[in-house]
């Protein structure tokens, strides 16, 4: 075999390995965010420009957006619609006080919305 040969071998035994060993968390860690829709009334959150809503199935969900100002809708049932991130057990562990005596009464949050768009439903959360 010649030197470009074995270059060339070597070049695709690399690429292969490369490709093999890329650790599996990588692809998924785009694959776990979804779109949604959630719609109740909007609150708010524990921490500065963090909201929250509770879905008319019961869930709780962090909300937060750079495109929409959902201060506006402090009150209102609305549908919000956006980029849901499930919770995961190790961000709930490092949470605040607050959320965790929220947590104890049942209230455990789904997962963070990214919110892309807001519709009001109602002025008001009867």
């Amino acid at each position: 075999m010649n030197k470009l040969g074995r270059f060339l071998l070597l070049t695709a035994v690399v690429l292969v390995l490369g490709l093999y060993l890329t650790p599996a968390g990588f692809a998924d860690e785009k694959g776990t965010a979804s779109k949604t829709t959630v719609t109740g009334c909007l609150q708010k959150g524990d921490e500065a420009n963090e909201f929250s809503i509770t879905g008319e199935d019961g869930k709780t969900y962090g909300l937060r957006s750079s495109s929409v100002d959902l201060s506006k809708h402090l009150g209102h049932k609305v549908t919000v619609t956006g980029t849901l991130k499930p919770e995961s057990s190790e961000k709930e562990k490092g949470e605040s006080k607050a959320t965790e005596a929220r947590e104890k009464k049942g209230s455990m949050e789904a997962g963070d919305v990214t919110v892309t768009g807001v519709t009001m439903v109602s002025d008001s959360c009867k």
